[in-house]
């Protein structure tokens, strides 16, 4: 089975490499010519997956990648792995989709299946997808098998892969799902089918809209004990001991990544558009923007000011043991030290270099080290009696 994966990042690359050793014949494609020079040399430009698993695979005839879309005129599966991100007006930004869709299109072929992975709204497969796909195509609604199916990639997580992850999947048609769900089940232990698009879609939003809504009521919980003097992370153990009707989160800076800071607004976006309800989703968001500042405040009584003060920020990937800063708390954390006049440093093990600034080296010179994401193996002793604020709650 040849299969065409657009997008090598952090969903695609996973799949690509999965359905690889699933028995596909795998082409990765994507618009970053840097980034698929790394991967034609076997090098992966993504922690979960390593150097030699993508040299082994192109080794054994399974994986290649190209920027070239004619790739996909061969292909019996197309599956779509791009960013869906937030546009500069906090609006769903499809422009990266629509420009992929499109590419693919003109290089369609009648009979082969192409699957969303990209997170939409409620309605996009079937209302701005397969129109797309009909335009730039040429081919007939019939000639066209279309299914989603959501990513569910959690970067770092060693327990959970993609084989072992349940897979939602959903199709236009029963014959797309039928084939969807084929495709999945080659290399995903557990693959549930779901009766219509838009429930895959609206399942995706959920998830995530979950998180967003209790990290952000954790997040509060943790200003309560602060001001209180209790310690978050102990109530939080205690209230785990209960086996039924709870689930711990934990506070931070703020929400990170490619999917909670996001994925709710689309769906709250989604629900003002048909004149539904979204104001767990929307408190949520405010609670979470609102973080990074608290931190500034908190930062700011330590010294009664924060003019001139030396402040290191450790850790500005949007999670532990990454080195992905997209929608990391860390920026606006930054932002929000230098306009209260703090001279601020960042210190990332695994991001060398952000927003034109390099990581420096941790010691005793600061007034101040604010941790947000630490890193497995970062040496916090180089700190010496530095004052430490621990975003995660709790002591240092």
């Amino acid at each position: 089975m040849k299969l065409v994966v657009v997008g090598q990042g952090y969903v695609g690359l996973p799949l690509a490499v999965a359905a690889a050793r699933g028995g596909s014949v795998v082409v990765g494609l994507d618009n970053n010519s840097k980034r698929i020079s790394l991967l034609s040399g076997g090098i992966s430009p993504v922690e979960d997956i390593a150097d030699g698993d993508v040299a082994a695979l192109i080794s054994a005839g399974k994986y290649s990648a190209t920027t070239d879309f004619s790739a996909v005129s061969s292909a019996e599966i197309v599956a779509i792995c791009v960013p869906t991100p937030l546009g500069a007006d906090k609006k769903p930004d499809l422009s990266a989709l629509k420009s992929s869709v499109e590419s693919v299109a003109s290089h369609l072929s009648a009979g082969t299946l192409v699957i969303i992975e990209s997170t939409v709204e409620p309605g996009t497969t079937r209302d701005f997808v397969l129109p797309l796909l009909l335009a730039c195509s040429g081919l007939k609604e019939s000639d066209i098998d279309l299914a989603f199916s959501p990513e569910r990639i959690d970067p770092a997580n060693k327990k959970y892969t993609i084989a072992n992850t349940p897979k939602l999947v959903a199709g236009l048609t029963e014959r797309a799902a039928d084939r969807a769900v084929a495709f999945y089940s080659g290399f995903v232990t557990d693959v549930t089918r779901c009766s219509t698009l838009e429930v895959a879609e609206t399942a995706k939003l959920l998830e995530n809209s979950f998180r967003l809504i209790n990290i952000s009521f954790i997040n509060e919980i943790a200003q309560m004990c602060d001001v209180l003097g209790v310690d978050v992370n102990e109530v939080i153990s205690a209230a785990s001991t209960k086996p039924y009707g709870f689930m711990p989160f934990f506070p931070s800076a703020g929400i990170g990544g490619h999917c909670i800071p996001i994925d709710p607004i689309y769906l709250s976006h989604k629900a003002k558009s048909v004149g539904a309800p979204s104001s767990f989703i929307d408190l949520a968001q405010k609670i979470n923007d609102e973080r990074p500042g608290y931190f500034v405040s908190k930062a700011s009584a330590l010294f009664g000011g924060l003019g001139g003060k030396k402040v290191v920020v450790v850790g500005v990937a949007y999670k532990p043991n990454v080195s992905d800063v997209r929608e990391s708390a860390a920026e606006a954390l930054v932002d929000g030290l230098r306009a209260a006049g703090a001279v601020v440093s960042w210190h990332d093990d695994l991001v060398g270099e952000w927003r034109g600034e390099k990581s420096v080296a941790l010691s005793a010179s600061f007034d101040l080290a604010i941790l947000v994401n630490v890193h497995d193996g970062t040496d916090l002793s180089a700190l010496g009696s530095v004052p430490v604020i621990n975003t995660k709650g709790g002591v240092a």
